[in-house]
């Protein structure tokens, strides 16, 4: 079984609190080698079988078009994941 990631951020011009409150709270862990988070959304998507470059199509428009808001997000990998290796789509 092969499975299908889908990252989605926001728009680098869309604030991001929750990563805003990440960097700051990541001093009060010792953590402070890093000035900025943004926070994101992964989804796997499963597929029965091999994935074709029909499958990556239509993986592709649902990110597009349910799993992201294209009005404040983008997104920005969609990865196969097989067994043992992963390559990007």
């Amino acid at each position: 079984m092969a499975r299908i990631v889908v990252d989605v951020m926001p728009k680098p011009e869309i604030l991001d609190p929750q990563g805003k409150a990440i960097v700051r709270a990541l001093p009060h862990q010792g953590i402070t080698a890093f000035t900025g988070v943004r926070q994101g959304k992964r989804f796997e998507l499963e597929v029965d079988g091999e994935v074709t470059e029909q499958v990556l199509a239509t993986a592709r428009e649902a990110a597009e078009t349910m799993l992201s808001n294209p009005v404040i997000e983008d997104v920005v990998n969609v990865t196969v994941i097989n067994d043992a290796t992963s390559t990007e789509a």
